[in-house]
């Protein structure tokens, strides 16, 4: 069994935000990694691949060459990796995401395509929707069980309140929950072996796109971060002082009553 992973790279989600100017984050210095979505993709990925063979395809997309998320998955276990990456895709959206993705998987022997259900940076969860329309297979998402059965996979997500069980043939797009499993953490010599790996960085012309083949349709207006909260406050004084004066402040200030 071939299986792709899409693997995103984000910033670190303790990482301190700073904004160049209004259409620009400054990434000076700030820890990257993958998105944690994704190892979970990949975790699952190599529990397959010890199950029924084959092998385990990373595919990643990012304006600038930086690996340090695809040599994290290859170090989880995977056997090589595909990067893309061309200076066009630096106001990518998820429109150009999926296109350029899509492209790249479509040069592939491949009987499943995972990936997390979302990036921790936008959390729009548009792009393995998009690959799936483009490639023409199936796609289900928020998965926190994956079975493969002959050509089929049968698979269980979460909906709200509760969950549904859905079969959908091979190959298809399946994203995975947090639940799904729980990703392993490299050991010292596969993150040696991580460094030997195939790691094949490619351009768009690479993959016979051109740049408004992938332009995105959507643009950036304007970060802004969120307002400074306000330190607490403490009402000192007998019960029933306290209370009232409480009662006044979430009506006057906090406008919640």
């Amino acid at each position: 069994m071939n299986i792709v992973v899409l693997v995103k790279q984000v910033f670190d989600s303790e990482a301190k935000i700073i904004l160049k100017n209004t259409t620009q984050i400054d990434d000076t210095g700030v820890t990257q990694g993958m998105n944690l979505l994704d190892e979970n993709a990949v975790e699952e990925a190599l529990t397959l691949k010890q199950k029924f063979g084959g092998e385990v395809i990373l595919v990643s997309m990012n304006p600038v060459k930086t690996e340090k998320a695809l040599r994290d998955a290859l170090a989880m276990g995977a056997d090589r990796a595909i990067l893309i990456t061309d200076p066009v895709l630096q106001n990518a959206d998820e429109f150009t995401a999926a296109q350029v993705l899509a492209k790249a998987i479509s040069t592939l022997n491949y009987d499943v395509i995972l990936s997390g259900k979302a990036s921790s940076d936008y959390q729009a969860s548009q792009v393995p929707a998009r690959i799936a329309e483009i490639l023409g297979i199936p796609h289900v998402n928020v998965v926190v069980n994956i079975d493969i059965q002959g050509d089929k996979a049968v698979v269980t997500r979460e909906v709200d309140g509760g969950s549904e069980i859905i079969e959908v043939p091979l190959p298809s797009i399946i994203t995975a929950q947090q639940s799904l499993n729980t990703p392993r953490y490299p050991t010292v010599p596969n993150i040696m072996k991580a460094k030997k790996k195939e790691l094949k960085v490619l351009s768009l012309a690479d993959l016979g796109l051109t740049a408004d083949e992938v332009a995105a349709k959507m643009s950036i207006l304007e970060y802004s971060l969120p307002p400074v909260r306000k330190a607490g406050r403490i009402i000192s004084g007998d019960p029933a002082q306290a209370s009232a004066e409480l009662a006044s402040l979430l009506q006057s200030e906090a406008k919640v009553i």
